[in-house]
C-alpha cells in the first residue's frame, strides 16, 4: 500500500473536522497548542500523525523512502507470520551496547 501524507496547517484547522484530541494534551505540551501537523495513512486501521511546530513548518521534510520500504515490509512479514518475532533480550541488549560503545552521536 503506498501512503499519502496530509497536511494540515494552523490556518486550516478551523474550518476542518479535527481528530480528537484530549485538552489534557495541550495542557501537558503547551508547546504543540498552535502546531501543524501531518497525517500518513499507513493502513486501514493506523495513522501516523506527526506535529510540526511552527519552526518546523517552513524546512522541507526529507521522504525517507528506503526506511518506509524497509519498515512496511518488516510489518508484512510479522502480520504475515507473527512466530518469526522474538523478544528483545538482555543478551541483544548487552550485543547492542558492545557494538555501540565509543560510538559519539553528534547533533
Amino acid at each position: 500500500m503506498t501512503s499519502k501524507i496530509y497536511s494540515v496547517n494552523q490556518k486550516e484547522k478551523e474550518n476542518l473536522p479535527s481528530l480528537p484530541v484530549p485538552q489534557s494534551f495541550y495542557k501537558d505540551n503547551p508547546q504543540w497548542a498552535n502546531a501543524s501537523f501531518k497525517i500518513e495513512v499507513l493502513s486501514d486501521n493506523t495513522l501516523l500523525v506527526k506535529l510540526v511546530s511552527e519552526d518546523d513548518e517552513d524546512e522541507e521534510e526529507e521522504d525517507p523512502k528506503m526506511l518506509r520500504l524497509f519498515l512496511e515490509a518488516l510489518m508484512a512479514d510479522a502480520i504475515e507470520d507473527p512466530s518469526i518475532l522474538v523478544p528483545y533480550t538482555e543478551e541483544m541488549k548487552a550485543e547492542a551496547d558492545a557494538l555501540l560503545e565509543g560510538v559519539i552521536v553528534e547533533e
